[in-house]
């Protein structure tokens, strides 16, 4: 079987891989030119755990190769998944310029029957309008070739998301025909032989379900950090208070840590696009606008510590920081609650040198030179005034305390993540502030 995949960005590229170590041929295609030299040298252009081991094997076999040239990819395809970028617009909608762009291209080079795929993640509805797309580039060509479109949404976490994808809890795949049905029954072959659910529903209900189940996990998390600040107020102990919630089965234990708010380019983007649609036809997601606000506020809870504790009046501090990516095992900074910590520290006059294992070159892109990068941990954190926690990366988990205290100018954490105990720091005399539990103060 020889499938296409449009776009080599994050979803594209792991989807085409993985479905290359289940023995399909797939030529990934994409417009950016120096990407797909890129991969053609062998260099991939993301960061995922696992996927450069499978990217090169599939390579080597002859089963993954790419292309810019959409029209040669499509020849003996049986089906294109068009995995492009979906970007917020000004309204917080998607934008879907790029998936309907690729819809219209298939539809002036396609001949013989295929399924579109729709991986990207959209609203509902879209499918319809790449069909519409399709059949109005066919007519242009005076063409009646026949073709299914499909809905098939991703539910890949970054850093996990070859296990993700090659070990699902779930397929969900929206289809109008049996027609369509058995194409994609045949492409997942391998993963009904091996136990995994694949669930077949209607187009509208597929595209909702991407939606939706991500929505209800910014949810659990803004929920959480709201009950988090809540917590600090009362004098409760908020990783008592996920304990004693996340034992219920009804909820369970995961998205329900506190932190500094979500980001990424899946949460954010998606919990807009959806309270987007929901106002399109004149509905409104109450409970989705106040999740956003909270993870709003939420990134900027730090600071609101860091003013406790210092004053005011930041100006000439200097910080250190670990962590810029919006969550471990990724380089990825979208919507990333460093850069609201960080964008804010600079305008009070505050100065920053930081650390991430991975993200520090995607930082540096993105912030150029207003910060200082360093070569490691230790190393962000000489003569700065504090250290401030963001992302909760293994290796900071268990670092010297010692070494720590005789580099700091004051010993003062401030940790967005959680991942000390109070009781540890008051030991060890050092100024801790969290997230929804009781501050350390030694000294000011």
């Amino acid at each position: 079987m020889k499938i296409s995949v449009v776009g080599t960005g994050y979803v594209g590229l792991v989807s085409g891989t993985c479905f290359s170590q289940t023995g399909i041929d797939v030529v990934c295609v994409d417009v950016d030119e120096r990407k797909i030299n890129m991969l053609n040298n062998g260099q991939i252009p993301i960061y995922e755990p696992g996927l450069e081991d499978i990217f090169k094997y599939n390579v080597e076999k002859g089963r993954l190769s790419f292309t810019t040239n959409l029209k040669d990819s499509l020849a003996d395809s049986e089906a294109v998944f068009i995995a492009v970028g979906t970007p917020p617009d000004e309204d917080g909608s998607a934008d879907l310029k790029y998936v309907l762009g690729v819809a219209r291209e298939i539809g002036r080079h396609m001949n013989h029957y295929m399924v579109i795929v729709t991986k990207s993640t959209v609203p509902v509805g879209t499918s319809m309008k790449v069909k519409a797309a399709i059949l109005d580039e066919l007519a242009k060509r005076g063409e009646n070739i026949p073709f299914d479109v499909a809905s098939n949404p991703e539910f890949l976490k970054e850093g996990s998301a070859v296990d993700d994808f090659l070990k699902p809890d779930r397929i969900v795949v929206g289809i109008e025909s049996p027609e369509a049905e058995k194409t994609m029954r045949k492409l997942y072959k391998a993963f009904l032989l091996n136990g995994h659910p694949i669930l077949f529903m209607d187009i509208s209900s597929s595209e909702m379900t991407k939606y939706a189940a991500n929505s209800m996990l910014a949810t659990k998390i803004s929920f959480m950090n709201d009950i988090a600040n809540l917590c600090e107020l009362v004098g409760a102990d908020v990783s008592q208070v996920r304990k004693g919630i996340g034992s219920d089965a009804r909820i369970g234990n995961k998205f329900i840590y506190p932190g500094t708010g979500y980001g990424g380019s899946c949460f954010p983007k998606d919990v807009q696009a959806l309270v987007r649609t929901a106002d399109d036809y004149g509905h409104s997601l109450d409970i989705l606008k106040a999740v956003e606000a909270v993870n709003y506020r939420q990134k900027e809870v730090l600071i609101k510590k860091i003013k406790s504790h210092f004053g005011v009046n930041l100006e000439g501090l200097k910080f250190g920081m670990w962590g810029l990516a919006f969550k471990p095992k990724t380089d990825d900074m979208r919507e990333a609650p460093s850069l609201v910590i960080i964008e804010k520290l600079l305008q009070e006059g505050a100065s920053i040198v930081a650390f991430d294992p991975v993200a520090q070159e995607e930082a540096h892109r993105i912030l150029g030179d207003s910060i200082v990068y360093a070569k490691d941990e230790y190393d962000a954190c000489i003569d700065v005034d504090a250290l401030i926690i963001v992302t909760e990366w293994p290796e900071f988990r268990m670092p010297n305390f010692r070494v720590i205290e005789k580099l700091l100018k004051s010993k003062t954490i401030f940790d967005g993540r959680n991942i000390y105990e109070p009781e540890e720091m008051q030991e060890i005399k050092f100024n801790y502030y969290s997230i929804g539990r009781k501050s350390v103060v030694i000294s000011k």
